[in-house]
């Protein structure tokens, strides 16, 4: 038992140091996320945010990355994604007026609610591509701005 607890004291300051250690790369590993999502047409229903990692699954409600549900306020919804991983990500945003799950589209594919992307590309003939809407996430916080177009 003596043996064991100078093995335990002996290797403390080794513990202590590595956990130390740890505790400051973390932030490194990821970084907080959030886009400021503005001129909703009303503050009815919710702002849906969906964050995507890759061109294949663009778009795609179901398999977005994370996705998060925000409240309206004076036309402004705050999506908050909380700590990311580093890389190239891609956000879509709509005004679930009515409390929608996903994006319906009227004549010519032109969507029936307020949309929006990161790095807010023209979407006069049609939506952007991944590549248009990508940013990247590296050690620091990231708060992006998307307006929303009717």
């Amino acid at each position: 038992m003596v043996k064991r607890q100078h093995i335990v004291q002996k290797n403390l300051p080794r513990v202590i140091a590595a956990s130390l250690l740890l505790s400051l790369a973390g932030p490194a590993w990821a970084a907080s996320l959030s886009a400021q999502v503005s001129q909703a047409k009303s503050d009815q229903g919710v702002v849906r945010c969906g964050l995507f990692k890759e061109a294949a699954t663009w778009r795609i409600e179901e398999q977005a990355l994370r996705t998060v549900e925000a409240s309206l306020h004076g036309g402004q919804a705050t999506c908050d994604f909380g700590e990311v991983p580093p890389g190239d990500y891609a956000i879509a945003a709509f005004h679930a007026e009515q409390g929608e799950t996903k994006v319906s589209y009227g004549f010519l594919g032109k969507p029936k609610q307020g949309v929006g992307f990161s790095n807010n590309p023209s979407i006069t003939f049609g939506p952007p591509d991944f590549d248009e809407a990508l940013f990247k996430i590296q050690a620091q916080p990231v708060s992006l701005s998307i307006q929303l177009k009717y």
